[in-house]
C-alpha cells in the first residue's frame, strides 16, 4: 500500500544514504503498484502541478498533465527521478550546440515513460515532455535538491532559442483545460 508520507520520508533518506540511485529505488517501488498511488492520490480530474514536499535536499512534485500537452524543453540543473502512475510522458532530450552553447539546443534522443515506470535524468539533462493522450497523465517527480531555487533555462518551441524559465505557458494550459471541464459540466 503507497502511504505518501512515507513516501517522502523513504526519498529523502534515500537522498541522504544513497542520492540518486537510492531514490530511483524507492520511486520505482512506489510506482510499481500504480493502483495504490492512485487510490492515495485519486484520480486525476483537473490538470495541475501539485508541490507534495520541498526541502533543500528533495523536491517531489506530482504533475497532472492535460490532454495532448506539451512542455516547453527546459533543464533543472539538479537531478532528476520521474515516475508515471496514469498515462505515459514522452520526453524528448536534447543537448545545446553546438558544444557548451548556451542558446540553442537540438535533439539528441527520446522515451516514453508508461504507467508503471521510471526513468532518470542526470543534472545535466535538457528535456521536453508530452502527455500525447485524450486524458490526464499523472507522475511523481523527485528532484534531488529544491527545484524552485534552480536558475533554470527553457528553450523556445519554434526556434529553440534558449532563455529563463517561465512556467506561465504551463500554467496557461492547465488552467484552459480545467476551465474547459467546467463548460463541459453546464
Amino acid at each position: 500500500m503507497f502511504d505518501l508520507e512515507r513516501f517522502i520520508a523513504d526519498c529523502d533518506s534515500a537522498v541522504l544514504t544513497g542520492g540518486q540511485e537510492a531514490a530511483r529505488e524507492v520511486l520505482a517501488r512506489a510506482i510499481a503498484d500504480p493502483g495504490a498511488v492512485l487510490a492515495v492520490l485519486g484520480e486525476p480530474h483537473r490538470a495541475e502541478l501539485k508541490v507534495l514536499h520541498r526541502s533543500p535536499r528533495l523536491t517531489i512534485l506530482n504533475p497532472l498533465w492535460p490532454p495532448h500537452h506539451t512542455q516547453v524543453p527546459h533543464d533543472h540543473l539538479i537531478w532528476a527521478e520521474i515516475g508515471v502512475y496514469c498515462g505515459r510522458e514522452d520526453n524528448i532530450f536534447w543537448r545545446r550546440c553546438p558544444p557548451n552553447d548556451e542558446w540553442q539546443i537540438e535533439a539528441v534522443g527520446a522515451t516514453s515513460i508508461c504507467t508503471g515506470r521510471c526513468h532518470s535524468l542526470e543534472r545535466d539533462a535538457i528535456h521536453s515532455v508530452t502527455n500525447p493522450l485524450d486524458r490526464i497523465t499523472a507522475a511523481l517527480h523527485v528532484y534531488g535538491g529544491d527545484l524552485s531555487t534552480q536558475p533554470r533555462r527553457m528553450w523556445h518551441s519554434e526556434t529553440l532559442v534558449g532563455g529563463p524559465i517561465d512556467n506561465a505557458r504551463d500554467y496557461r494550459a492547465m488552467d484552459a483545460y480545467n476551465a474547459s471541464l467546467c463548460l463541459a459540466s453546464r
